[in-house]
């Protein structure tokens, strides 16, 4: 049952700040209608770490080779370089947004402050479902591929026709969700020498950035275009420093720094590993694609390395992916714990609380999605494509979820849009329509089955179903339930209320601020 209920006093009681924190935080966030709950203890640097250390560069590029590798090394390299200017792009638009209303619910908030009248609350009830649930496909993808990557070892290791029956790899990944920054550079160094120490020789300039294939049954170009689906899914977390952004020092700066420096640094690296990477494979694609071991890039660096080299490289992989996954549930549960303390969720009054105890974390949110994430994994029992299926699901959610709020403030709040510290100037107009259509395309890439246009049972791409169960399923609850008490983002601040106690700050909301802010001003006027 949703929880509509007036927000708990003592589950907002706001945190004592830190010295070092910035007061101005504090005012800006006391602006959009909230006090500050959670402890400021992140820098600017350590805001990039977290959405960096989620990216984990080679240990998310290696998973999603299947969906590159089958172009041929133009769709692996240039498939990576082309979509990732245009997700630079979407950085840059969320960046604008970051910087000017820094809030843990950022993309619903975003979408309830820019959308008009009518549109408010179901597409700000929408996109924080929406958005929780990208997260959360997240983890349970990063955590699916530490479950491959681990059994891959085993395969290496036996060295014979073994393979993991489904209920072992469920086995596996639950043990993950327990258990997950990166460490990586080692493979453009190791790659090149070891093919080269062991008698091989490196694929040419020609081959690596013109050689084109196909092992789908799709039409070549578009093949090209499902390679999109590798840096889609590997550059696909920079929204978590927005939901750091109430934990972040000088947020204003220091969210739009890290969504910048994370997406372009994964691009640049990226580029670069996968061209070492072509440079050192296997020239037969389809060899290296159908690998005995479950995953392509297993396949090449026991090609390159050998045995040991293959099963120390994976073995590092395993223990990157791992960390990967506690930095999305930190992005995860913050998304979460923001949209139940706007009380969207079910048992927000229970889930909105955060331990005092423990640094001011949302213990209670976190345990519930580990509950969530040992559910959904359920999917890898049925077959490949369902499990696949976690890849895309967390694609579709996520560009929805960050295509909205961007595309409502281009049509309804533009005249709203009060730029922060870090803005395009006059490139942010087009920066953010070119955003929007590529987030469009990239929900519609998402849904297609990799494999060719007549898919079966076993390679079907279940993405539409699911994604569309939620999207669907969100709709209904608001319009046929949620209309009556969902009222948006919800004041935590009292409204005219200026109170200084130590270092707790709640400062008034300025009008000019706060004409179209969250319901928790409108829910006064209705």
């Amino acid at each position: 049952m949703m929880d509509s209920q007036p927000v708990d006093p003592e589950a907002v009681t706001p945190v004592a700040t830190d010295a070092m924190a910035d007061v101005g935080d504090v005012q800006l966030l006391a602006r959009m209608g909230y006090k500050q709950e959670l402890r400021r203890q992140y820098y600017t640097t350590q805001v990039f770490a977290i959405a960096f250390s989620i990216m984990g560069l080679v240990p998310s590029t290696a998973p999603t080779l299947s969906f590159s590798l089958p172009a041929g090394p133009i769709g692996m390299v240039w498939g990576w370089f082309t979509a990732s200017i245009f997700i630079l792009l979407v950085g840059l638009a969320m960046a604008d947004l970051a910087s000017a209303m820094p809030t843990a619910g950022g993309l619903y908030w975003w979408t309830h402050y820019f959308a008009g009248p009518r549109w408010k609350r179901p597409l700000s009830f929408l996109i924080g479902y929406s958005n929780t649930l990208d997260l959360i496909g997240g983890m349970c993808s990063v955590d699916y591929t530490l479950a491959l990557m681990i059994l891959s070892c085993v395969s290496i290791s036996r060295g014979d026709e073994w393979s993991a029956s489904r209920g072992v790899i469920y086995a596996i990944y639950t043990f993950c969700i327990y258990i997950n920054i990166a460490l990586v550079v080692a493979t453009v160094v190791a790659l090149p020498v070891g093919k080269v120490t062991r008698g091989g020789s490196l694929n040419s300039g020609k081959y690596v950035y013109g050689h084109i294939d196909n092992e789908t049954t799709w039409p070549t170009g578009w093949a090209f275009m499902l390679a999109w689906l590798a840096p889609i899914w590997s550059i696909g977390s920079f929204d978590s420093c927005v939901h750091m952004s109430e934990e972040a020092m000088h947020a204003s700066k220091a969210v739009p720094l890290g969504i910048i420096w994370s997406a372009g640094s994964a691009f640049v690296l990226g580029f670069f590993v996968l061209s070492v990477i072509a440079a050192t494979m296997n020239p037969d694609v389809g060899a290296t694609i159908n690998t005995k071991f479950g995953q392509p890039m297993a396949q090449i660096y026991y090609d390159v390395l050998g045995r040991d080299g293959a099963l120390g490289f994976m073995a590092v992989f395993c223990v990157i992916q791992f960390l990967i996954g506690l930095s999305l549930i930190v992005a995860a549960s913050r998304q979460a714990w923001a949209f139940s303390r706007d009380g969207a969720l079910p048992f927000s009054r229970f889930f909105r609380h955060f331990s005092k105890r423990i640094q001011y974390q949302p213990v209670r949110m976190i345990g519930g999605l580990v509950v969530v994430l040992i559910v959904l994994g359920l999917l890898c029992l049925i077959n490949s494509a369902a499990a696949n299926a976690l890849f895309s699901l967390f694609v579709a959610s996520n560009y929805l979820s960050w295509g909205t709020p961007i595309f409502c403030r281009l049509v309804w709040g533009e005249d709203r849009f009060t730029p922060g510290e870090c803005h395009t100037g006059r490139l942010s107009r087009p920066i953010t329509w070119v955003a929007v259509l590529y987030l469009i395309f990239g929900v519609i890439l998402s849904v297609f089955p990799t494999e060719g246009p007549h898919p079966t049972p076993s390679n079907m791409n279940y993405t539409i179903l699911i994604n569309g169960f939620v999207w669907f399923g969100c709709m209904a609850c608001y319009f046929l339930f949620a209309w009556r008490w969902y009222i948006g983002p919800q004041m935590t601040v009292e409204e005219n209320a200026s109170t200084a106690s130590g270092n707790i700050i709640v400062v008034p909301v300025p009008h000019e601020l706060t004409a179209e802010i969250p319901a928790s001003f409108d829910h006064k006027k209705e």
